[in-house]
């Protein structure tokens, strides 16, 4: 009986590794890296070094003293999938992309005008939870 034991619990170890490979994928593809990165952080900021726009936005977090996670799209090798990621998710392929409490917030123009209109002040004040 001993050395079925070991072959059952062989095939349950390997079966277990091949689950924990498939999830370490999972939690690799863009798209798991997309949400992971909205879901995750109360700030989210898909952007890119040299763009104006995406300066824009993220200057108006730092002068209201916010520290967003910030995704430079351009130095990641896997910066245009995610690109293609958030043009499924919001419809555009455009940086920055801004993300508050899991809210999408929009571009550089539509952080303005929240920030402007008291929007972003309110789902600042949001948890994720609400």
């Amino acid at each position: 009986m001993a050395p079925a034991r070991a072959v059952v619990s062989v095939a349950v170890v390997v079966v277990l590794l091949l689950a924990v490979a498939d999830l370490a994928d999972a939690t690799r593809s863009p798209s798991a890296f997309v949400q992971n990165a909205i879901y995750s952080n109360r700030i989210t900021i898909f952007s890119k070094t040299y763009c104006p726009y995406s300066m824009r936005a993220k200057r108006i977090f730092r002068d209201l003293k916010e520290s967003p996670y910030v995704v430079e799209l351009d130095l990641r090798e896997d910066g245009r999938d995610i690109q293609s990621v958030l043009l499924d998710l919001v419809g555009r392929h455009t940086v920055p992309q801004v993300f508050v409490n899991g809210h999408h917030v929009g571009g550089s123009d539509d952080t303005a005008n929240a920030l402007s209109n008291g929007q972003l002040q309110k789902l600042l004040g949001n948890s994720q939870s609400q």
